[in-house]
């Protein structure tokens, strides 16, 4: 088995193998030079060695004639010739030439010598300097060459949705660029999963078993190491093979060159690299440019895996619920329209359910949020355990689900349902503070194709069956389930999907407008105030009563409108009422809201800013909520109540008694009016159950300084026996109809 080793760069800092080498015309001139310069020096040498030759033959020559002189001087002195002694001062006088001539020749040639020494040493350091400026710009040269190639790879880095999504891919077309480079044998990416160790493995080359067995255990071994993971780590490989027309060689020791995975990529632990064979080298330039190609490239593969991660969280999402995990509305209408389609070709039949928890908002307000967290959860558990892997389940609101049942007739279907809501009945759910409560669930069914073949008519059907259940709750108990019948409702939806279209027309038009009724004092018979109701004006002009439209006008989302047009009316006929000076300029304006308007919608903003712009005094405003939605989120009916006195408005609870937990409202929440329901005013005289409700309630308001205004009042008995309750205020048919104009009531 081989070994691994990080060291990368020989000791010389010189490029060893052929993938990068110094350029050849470089090499032959310096080669070219270095041997011409070589051969002047070996032509001076030779130079210098022939003049000191001849300098020493001539010194020779010079020595062999004094000699000889010499020689002659002393026979001819011994002869005593007088001739010859006159020769002496001649000869000595040539011996004395020759022994100049010897001194200056060995001067010339000392000066001569040194200066052959000095122009050697010259032609010697220019060789050297020569030497390092070609080698310094053979480097120059190889680093451009390197860059140039570096470039080419980052140029190929362009971060895409399909790079991202395919990013292995992307990084094998990098990699055929990379290895012009340096010619790596292996290729690595390893991230730390929570099952263990993912090992991306590109083989540059051919590589037989025997090598990938090898470089799956090195690599691995060291990657777990490198992670900090465990030596027992599960992992998983995954391999990839790029062919540059290498071959990999078994039993070899391999060098890496390895990066870390960036800390910022948040959850993401890993390590991106290279590795060689041993016999191979790099320079130090060549290890430079590597590890900032590898710097880019494990940014990119970082940021891919993760753009990846998110992006699969993004698709789960874009069709999941998030806290259930279930299919939300849009993958359940793409299923829903897909299995139309499909149950059409092959003749089947399916069925829809649809799920509402009943009363699911209490839960979130006894226990919390959180609690009803769990509760969802928990339903969503049910409801995958009672279906099959081909049937969708889907959360489509805050406590709606729906589930579309394949290949399932109305009797299969109604079986299922029945099954559902037995479990949800018998599931028992605990809040983090340990509460234990139960739910029930009302549930339609609708089938195909039997109650409609598009999905707007299965979804009118179920929705109609879904209604018709929490209906029929209301008087059996909850928990219940209604099979739709397309034959028998199936005109009832139309009229109502009809009458809602109208409706909406009606608000654009402007033909939802305000009528008037009296509310007077109770003890003079003086007016107080008038009651803003809503009528349907026909195009034929014909009028209809709010109780014929307001269940439609909640149910499709129109609450708001008919709102907006009950406020702009009746701060219109205020205004003009007090414009003409009349007695009706005084009284009160008492306007219903509906339940949306305590959640936050604004509508209080924009009745202070139209008070400013009509010169109406908000106290002169008040706002009707009826008990039974008064009361059902208190949190945010005390803020709105906070935010409804801080801008000058009054509060009247409407239909007060309706609801089973009534006084203790009255505790819990402070009004300026409660407005007494009219099923116990009428029966006063009748009833002696209704007479002491209203009378007690009476005197428990004034004590708790609450003013009471008694509804239905149908005849002067009646407003007789609420003046001696001591009840403030009265309305009714008795009183005043209600009209298209604020007027003063008819003395009674």
């Amino acid at each position: 088995m081989g070994q691994l080793s990080h060291d990368c760069m020989d000791a010389g800092g010189r490029a060893t193998h052929g993938a990068v080498a110094e350029p050849s015309h470089l090499e032959a001139l310096r080669l070219s030079i270095i041997t011409q310069i070589a051969e002047i020096l070996e032509n001076q040498t030779r130079t210098q060695r022939s003049a000191t030759d001849i300098s020493q033959l001539n010194h020779n020559v010079h020595q062999e004639i004094i000699s000889k002189l010499m020689t002659a001087m002393s026979a001819m002195a011994a002869d005593d010739s007088n001739a010859m002694i006159a020769m002496i001062p001649t000869i000595t006088h040539i011996i004395n030439t020759c022994t100049r001539l010897d001194r200056s020749l060995d001067l010339l040639f000392q000066q001569r010598s040194e200066q052959w020494t000095a122009n050697d040493r010259h032609i010697k350091n220019l060789l050297i300097e020569f030497n390092q400026t070609l080698l310094e710009l053979s480097s120059v040269l190889i680093e451009k060459d390197l860059l140039e190639r570096q470039s080419q790879v980052l140029e190929r880095i362009i971060l895409s949705h399909e790079h991202i999504s395919q990013w292995k891919e992307f990084v094998q077309e990098i990699l055929a660029d990379f290895y012009t480079i340096f010619p790596f044998s292996f290729f690595y990416i390893a991230f730390a999963e929570e099952h263990g160790l993912s090992l991306y493995l590109y083989y540059l080359g051919d590589c037989p078993d025997e090598a990938r067995t090898q470089a799956r255990g090195l690599l691995s071994k060291q990657m777990l190491e490198s992670i900090g993971l465990p030596p027992d780590a599960p992992l998983d490989i995954e391999e990839f093979h790029i062919n540059c027309g290498a071959a990999i060689k078994p039993n070899f020791d391999i060098k890496m060159i390895s990066v870390p995975v960036p800390d910022h990529s948040t959850n993401l632990a890993g390590l991106l690299g290279v590795a060689y064979a041993a016999e191979n080298s790099l320079s130090a330039q060549e290890a430079s440019v590597i590890r900032a190609i590898l710097a880019v490239m494990v940014m990119v593969v970082g940021s891919s895996k993760v753009l990846s991660r998110t992006l699969l969280e993004l698709e789960y999402y874009a069709v999941h619920d998030p806290l259930t995990g279930l299919h939300n509305r849009r993958q359940f209408n793409d299923i829903l329209n897909y299995e139309i389609g499909r149950s059409e070709r092959h003749q089947h039949e399916f069925s829809l359910l649809m799920l509402d928890l009943d009363d699911f908002k209490d839960i979130n307000d006894s226990y919390g949020h959180p609690a009803g967290d769990t509760a969802l959860c928990s339903i969503a558990n049910v409801l995958l355990e009672h279906t099959r892997n081909g049937d969708l389940c889907a959360r489509i609101g805050g406590d709606e689900f729906a589930i579309i049942l394949t290949e399932t007739g109305p009797k299969g279907a109604r079986v299922v349902a029945e099954k559902i809501g037995k479990a949800l009945r018998e599931l028992a759910i605990t809040s983090a503070q340990g509460n234990r409560f139960h739910l029930t669930v009302s549930i339609g069914v609708s089938s195909y194709p039997v109650d409609g073949l598009t999905i707007d008519t299965l979804l009118e059907g179920v929705d109609a069956a879904m209604y018709k259940a929490k209906d029929m709750g209301k008087d059996m108990g909850k928990d219940s389930v209604f099979a739709f019948d397309a034959t028998e409702e199936r005109i009832s939806i139309r009229e109502t999907r009809d009458n809602a279209e109208s409706l909406r027309e009606a608000l654009k038009e402007g033909r939802i407008i305000p009528y008037y009724q009296s509310i007077v004092n109770c003890q003079t018979g003086e007016l107080y105030a008038f009651e803003t109701l809503a009528r349907h004006k026909s195009p034929t002009g014909e009028t209809t009563s709010a109780a014929m439209f307001i269940e439609t006008i909640d149910k499709y989302g129109m609450a708001r409108d008919l709102d907006l047009a009950m406020i702009n009316n009746s701060f219109a006929a205020k205004r003009a009422a007090m414009d003409a000076n009349r007695p009706e300029a005084n009284a009160k304006v008492f306007i219903n809201l509906s339940v949306q308007e305590i959640q936050g919608r604004g509508i209080l903003g924009y009745a202070e800013e139209l008070c400013q712009q009509l010169e109406l005094p908000p106290e002169s405003i008040v706002f009707e909520l009826l008990e039974r939605d008064a009361i059902g989120d208190m949190a945010n009916m005390r803020r709105f109540l906070t935010n409804l006195r801080r801008k000058g408005f009054a509060f009247a609870l409407d239909d007060f008694g309706t609801g089973y937990n009534s006084f203790h409202y009255l505790r819990e929440l402070r009004f300026e009016y409660v407005k007494i329901d009219g099923a116990f005013v009428r029966n006063i005289l009748s009833s002696k159950v209704d007479y002491a409700l209203v009378h007690n309630l009476s005197r428990l308001c004034q004590d708790i300084d609450i003013l009471t205004v008694a509804e239905f009042v149908e005849n002067q008995e009646i407003w007789e026996a609420l003046k001696s309750m001591g009840i403030n205020y009265a309305q009714g048919y008795h009183i005043g109809m209600p009209l298209p104009e604020m007027q003063l009531p008819l003395k009674k």
